[in-house]
């Protein structure tokens, strides 16, 4: 999970989980470790990236399958932390989606406790682009500070930000410790909000993510309620009466976060609706302009997927 470092490169390794969602190719391109949660499908354990996509665990809803998830045991978290320290890190940063959602999050700390490095474990409290943005962050923070008025790249190989300073005629400044990584990518999850809708309540209120009396509006309603991720865990934030008005607002309400940042991140997941999502990411950034300086498309996570049931649009805004 975590590729053996050059010399040159940060010494605080990047481990988090799964459910960050994040786009393809990011996590090699980072070094970032991810520990994979499992999902279960009629009793069939999937190890959620290795075995199981998100389209086929798409199929398995649609034809009725019984679907549960489970959290990496502390044993996969040690050996992503052996791993890492291994490859030459001396600290390691874990950030991981929130504790109200999972016991993903202790499973890391169990594990932290006998890593031969020092372990930063952080509970986002969030889940998908909203922990993958701060996870991202966490390793381009690690690069070192950018040069002011002049931001560090924020793709490319961990070693790319060292190239660049030394092709700008400087060395690259000190790097930041564990702690300040791990504060960097808490203040980015903090400052992400989260807005999504899905087909059909029941498989939150199923998995206990989601209170009966909230799932009663759309299961006994019929109401189409747009739900957000709140203080770490999932609220019913407004309701409508269609699906499409329902798309319209979760739209509206992205645009009016963006409006009030300086400079926003946007990412759209979706399950099996791709040419949906890139419309939706199209029309937000019509819709702000300049204001949006990253947009990703990202399909969920299995495990994601696996809560939230088929017809999952999501917006995840960070500062």
């Amino acid at each position: 999970m975590v590729g053996r470092r050059p010399p040159e490169q940060p010494s605080v390794a990047i481990v988090t989980d799964s459910t960050a969602s994040l786009p393809e190719g990011a996590a090699e391109r980072w070094g970032i470790g991810v520990v994979p949660l499992d999902v279960v499908v009629d009793g069939e354990r999937h190890v959620e990236g290795v075995d199981l996509a998100p389209s086929e665990l798409l199929e398995a809803l649609t034809a009725g399958a019984k679907v549960s998830t489970s959290q990496p045991p502390p044993a996969a978290f040690a050996a992503a932390y052996a791993r890492a320290a291994a490859s030459g890190a001396t600290e390691i940063v874990s950030l991981h989606l929130s504790g109200e959602l999972s016991g993903t999050v202790r499973a890391a700390r169990l594990a932290a406790e006998s890593a031969s490095v020092p372990v930063h474990v952080v509970d986002s409290r969030a889940v998908a682009m909203a922990l993958g943005f701060a996870v991202l962050d966490a390793a381009r923070f690690s690069v070192g500070p950018s040069e002011a008025g002049a931001p560090a790249p924020s793709a490319g190989p961990l070693g790319s930000a060292r190239s660049w300073w030394r092709g700008r005629g400087r060395a690259a400044p000190g790097l930041p410790s564990g702690t300040d990584v791990a504060e960097h990518g808490r203040a980015v999850a903090e400052s992400a909000r989260v807005w999504f809708l899905v087909d059909s309540l029941d498989h939150l209120r199923r998995g206990g993510r989601l209170s009966m009396s909230a799932a009663a509006i759309g299961i006994v309603l019929g109401l189409r309620p747009i739900l957000a991720l709140q203080d770490g865990g999932i609220d019913v934030v407004e309701k409508v009466r269609t699906r499409r008005a329902a798309r319209d607002r979760l739209v509206a309400l992205a645009v009016e976060d963006v409006a009030r940042r300086p400079a926003a991140r946007v990412a759209v997941h979706h399950l099996g609706q791709p040419d949906l999502a890139n419309a939706l990411a199209a029309e937000l950034t019509a819709a702000t302009g300049a204001q949006i300086v990253e947009v990703a498309v990202c399909e969920s996570s299995a495990v994601l997927a696996a809560h939230a049931g088929p017809g999952l649009l999501a917006i995840v805004v960070a500062g």
